[in-house]
């Protein structure tokens, strides 16, 4: 690696492209980085909520541990709240509600006296999620922001406008631990599904103005009315007049909002025991848990952070949540399922009839049948498959060990790097020469993959048949990391009986911007064969990125300045740097046009944030008054349609309908109402926003206020975007190599393992 000799001089990065030396990517004693104390560190994450204007998930490193979850959303770098120490009573309480997970048990095999526990426990629970279907009022669809108003009413509009677009953190506005706003969750996967899903009716004009008079009753802001319509759905202004704490269902809004708004309208009874109150706020918590990457939450974590948002009997406000169907309840075997005592002749009756441990598990319908479905539809893919199959024709190169498994196998998953994604495109063109059906999806389109999202909604790949599902025998999906548990129960259900489904993914990656951890929770279940690549990712870039993979921060040698170290001592000097690499630097050592360069940093806020940068690199590549709502044609923007989707694109024009775009080589219009929330500039980005696509030289940015968000699986992604060139503004100090060696990735709170398990364990007496 080649290190800049001018870190305390002149800003030339042209410098650090003239030594060959071997450096560490620790910066020297005598090259201080100075971390800009004065800048706020954005590590919101609307970009995973769709809005396209914050961090996501991973990016600005909030806590997705169950601690996390119970701080009600709580980010990094701000304020922890009342929900400190939240993850050692999660912790503490797997034991102090083992009797409680007992009687849930009990329950259930009397059900069934027939059935082996785990069924018994999957039995259960379709016929509670029957008995409260009735009950639940459904909620999806993003939510547009409301308009500015004047007066003591826009107080509470404008935090939520702030927070919501990210331009200022939540901590400015409020002093709880929450932050992160709101998202409904998409509608769970039908069993059968069409090929276009109908989309939720929008409120009436009538609607919005019955919600607006009980907005104003309560001294919210009106301007709020069509994003609580749409929230609340049919009947929102009766639902919200008769519990003023819905209003947590309107992005941006906090419980001390709510709280204002029902003393407002029901007087001095609106207190903190009030059931209401407290069924909206584990709502409300799950959906924050649920933007840090869980599907669930323990229930004694839970409890606290009930507590602590001042609920007197927190136990039993959450009975009385699952009593009402707000919630849904689980009771977890820990550990993997072994054989059973019977079948080995047991050492003595007492021994075979201990129940396993369990932990109380509670979580949102939604999440729920997601992870269910998917659990239910991995499991029909290995039942349905038809049997081997001889590929032995087609299985050579350095694909064959994945063609031989997938021949032999409805389910199977593949793990390597950059380099092993070669294996998937070998087994694609094996497929196809044998005549299958064959399809590839990939997180974002490139080459021969289709996009997840296009395949899905029918606009790429095969279309579907009469029943809904894909019209192919075998789907491979690339970047299978970044599927959260919606998404793959929509994928997993299109797919027919008896047809193939191979998924592939390096597990050193970021995780899905949404709730779960879909292919670390398949591998973890072993449920079907796992194919590990064996091929390496080449060149000093690959010696690099595959020591981070283990922890180690390796000293590469770079005869080629495939990797150049430029020290920072400021987040000013950062930028200036990164402007000189992208337009100066890099495209005379190497070839490599601008266009081509793309900067990757943690977070959007800050002072050398995408914000700043974006800005800079704007003023020098592409400069213009920004005429199409802040936009010039020519800029490099990044398109965020959906959560969790970032896809680059370049403005071409604008007019009535709204910005047009080049994105993927096709056109794209984003309709004007919605460019604010869904196009940002893109010459600089998070990891997040990249993961799944790789540029022929990469940028990272590391400021020294961007310390706290570094991870192994964070520095892993962003330094492997890199093909030909990497360059890494440095200004953490030992920062870096800390967080690649003790920086691991934090635990999700999800149930697709032990529902794998529990559906491999009953599937096999019948094999």
């Amino acid at each position: 690696m080649s290190t800049d000799p001018e870190a305390t001089g002149p800003a030339d990065p042209a410098a650090a492209e003239e030594t060959g030396a071997a450096a560490t990517l620790a910066p020297e004693p005598d090259a201080p980085a100075a971390p800009d104390a004065a800048e706020e560190q954005d590590t919101t994450r609307a970009d995973a909520d769709g809005e396209g204007d914050e961090a996501p998930a991973d990016d600005a490193e909030p806590d997705p541990s169950p601690s996390g979850g119970a701080e009600a959303g709580a980010e990094d770098g701000e304020e922890p709240g009342a929900a400190d120490g939240t993850a050692e009573a999660g912790k503490a309480g797997e034991g102090a509600e083992a009797g409680k997970a007992g009687e849930g048990a009990e329950s259930a095999e009397a059900a069934a006296p027939g059935l082996s526990e785990a069924q018994a426990e999957l039995a259960a629970q379709k016929i509670e999620r029957e008995r409260i279907a009735r009950r639940k009022a459904e909620r999806e669809g993003p939510v547009d922001a409301g308009a500015k108003l004047s007066g003591k009413a826009a107080d509470l509009l404008a935090a939520v406008r702030a927070v919501e677009s990210g331009a200022k953190p939540s901590a400015v506005f409020f002093d709880e631990a929450p932050a992160t706003p709101r998202r409904p969750a998409p509608a769970p996967p039908q069993p059968r599904p069409a090929a276009a899903p109908a989309a939720a009716p929008a409120p009436t004009a009538e609607d919005i103005g019955a919600v607006r008079s009980v907005l104003a009753r309560g001294g919210a802001p009106e301007a709020l009315a069509g994003a609580a319509a749409e929230a609340l759905g049919e009947g929102a202004a009766d639902l919200l007049a008769e519990d003023p704490w819905r209003l947590l269902a309107v992005p941006g809004v906090r419980p001390a909002q709510a709280d204002g708004f029902a003393q407002a309208l029901l007087g001095p009874g609106a207190g903190p025991a009030d059931e209401r109150r407290s069924a909206a706020l584990l709502g409300w918590l799950l959906d924050q848990a649920a933007l840090k990457g869980h599907t669930a939450l323990e229930a004694p974590v839970l409890e606290k952070a009930l507590a602590q948002y001042g609920v007197p009997a927190p136990a039993e406000a959450l009975e009385a949540a699952v009593g009402e169907g707000a919630v849904l309840v689980f009771h977890e075997p820990l550990g993997e399922p072994g054989p059973q005592a019977a079948d080995a002749g047991g050492t003595g009756g007492d021994e075979e009839d201990e129940p396993r441990p369990v932990r109380i598990l509670v979580g949102l319908e939604e999440h729920a049948l997601a992870e269910e479905s998917l659990a239910d539809g991995l499991a029909r893919l290995t039942g349905t498959f038809g049997g081997p199959a001889d590929w032995s024709e087609v299985a050579s190169g350095p694909g064959a060990e994945l063609v031989r498994a997938v021949a032999a196998h409805g389910l199977v998953t593949h793990t390597g790097g950059e380099a092993a994604r070669a294996e998937p495109l070998a087994l694609l063109a094996a497929a196809r020469k044998l005549g299958l059906r064959a399809v590839l999806a990939a997180h974002a389109p490139t080459g021969d993959a289709v996009g997840v999202a296009g395949l899905l909604s029918g606009a790429q790949g095969p279309g579907r048949d009469a029943d809904g599902r894909f019209d192919l025998d075998l789907l491979i999906v690339l970047d299978a990391p970044q599927l959260d548990v919606e998404t793959a129960a929509a994928l997993v259900e299109s797919v027919p009986d008896g047809a193939r489904l191979v998924l592939s993914g390096d597990p050193g990656v970021l995780g899905s911007a949404g709730p779960g951890r879909v292919f670390a929770d398949v591998l973890a279940a072993r449920a079907c064969p796992q194919v590990v690549s064996r091929t390496p990712d080449p060149g000093p870039l690959g010696e690099l990125v595959s020591g981070i993979g283990v922890g180690e921060l390796n000293q590469v040698e770079a005869p080629g300045k495939e990797i150049v170290i430029v020290p920072v001592r400021d987040a000013g000097e950062a930028v200036h740097r990164t402007v000189q690499l992208v337009s100066e630097s890099v495209p005379r050592a190497f070839g490599i046009p601008a266009d081509a360069v793309q900067v990757i940093t943690p977070g959007h806020g800050g002072a050398a944030g995408t914000r700043a940068l974006n800005a800079a690199l704007k003023e020098r590549l592409n400069p213009g008054p920004g005429r199409f709502g802040g936009f010039d044609p020519g800029d490099r923007v990044v398109h965020v349609p959906a959560p969790g989707r970032a896809v680059p694109g370049r403005v071409v024009s604008a007019d009535a309908q709204g910005l047009h775009l080049e994105v993927a080589g096709a056109r794209a219009v984003v309709p004007k109402e919605r460019v604010e929330s869904q196009v940002r500039l893109g010459w600089a980005v998070t990891a997040h926003q990249a993961v799944g696509a790789r540029w022929p030289a990469v940028v990272v940015v590391l400021p020294g206020d961007a310390a706290q968000a570094l991870s192994r699986d964070w520095v892993y992604t962003a330094f492997g975007r890199a093909e030909r060139h990497l360059s890494v503004v440095h200004g953490v100090d030992q920062a870096l190599p800390r967080a690649v060696a003790e920086g691991l990735p934090k635990p999700r709170t999800t149930r697709l393992t032990g529902l794998l398990r529990a559906l491999t364990a009953a599937q096999q007496p019948q094999e």
